[in-house]
């Protein structure tokens, strides 16, 4: 089978902004700011319609900054890292930075990928066509953006999220103790890989 995706675009034209001051982008999204909302004061835009990436979670988050407003209460929108997902089999997510984006930007960053032909879970499971990989910052050791392949990917991206959020280093991902044997101790033994300390695979270790 094969899927053809063409993409989308926001309905955002036809339903009477125009008797509005809405304002629209170029590619006929609402422009909205880190509160949600438009040049009308009277109203508010999330989700699909308020730009990139189109996510149903990344709506309902915007939902709740809007509300948080609209009752007087401080809020803005500003994610360090909205997770996205691909239901396939296996699974791919990713959060955060991502290898095209910082190669783009001229980001340094450096990669860490620990294969899940390593993970005793993944040999369990039989379902070892999977990798965890860790974009850091090379001065900082920040997480900066974490990608998986496998199954469960949309399940473990949770993790990244946090630590990205957060602002972790690596070194908080490895000294974290990761129940085992599980798939979500390949965000750390990704960490380890890094250090060069994986015990599964070899890496030189760190100087």
């Amino acid at each position: 089978r094969v899927l053809v995706a063409v993409g989308r675009r926001p309905s955002s034209r036809g339903i009477g902004l125009e008797n509005t001051q809405v304002q629209l982008d170029p590619r006929g999204f609402v422009v909205a700011d880190a509160q949600q909302r438009t040049a009308d004061p009277a109203i508010f835009a999330i989700g699909d319609v308020a730009g990139e990436p189109m996510l149903a979670h990344k709506a309902s988050h915007e939902a709740k900054v809007a509300v948080e407003v609209i009752l007087g209460k401080p809020a803005e929108f500003r994610p360090q890292a909205i997770p996205a997902v691909v239901f396939t089999d296996p699974e791919l997510a990713w959060a955060g930075l991502t290898e095209g984006q910082a190669k783009r930007d001229n980001i340094p960053y450096e990669a860490a990928i620990y294969p899940w032909g390593a993970s005793g879970r993944a040999q369990a499971l039989g379902r070892v066509e999977g990798l965890t990989k860790w974009l850091i910052d090379p001065e900082s050791q920040r997480v900066l953006g974490c990608g998986i392949c496998g199954v469960g990917a949309g399940e473990l991206i949770a993790e990244a999220v946090l630590a990205i959020e957060m602002g972790c280093e690596v070194r908080d991902l490895t000294d974290s103790i990761h129940a085992h044997p599980t798939l979500s101790e390949t965000l750390m033994n990704a960490g380890e890989v890094y250090f060069g300390t994986a015990t599964e695979i070899y890496k030189p270790r760190r100087s």
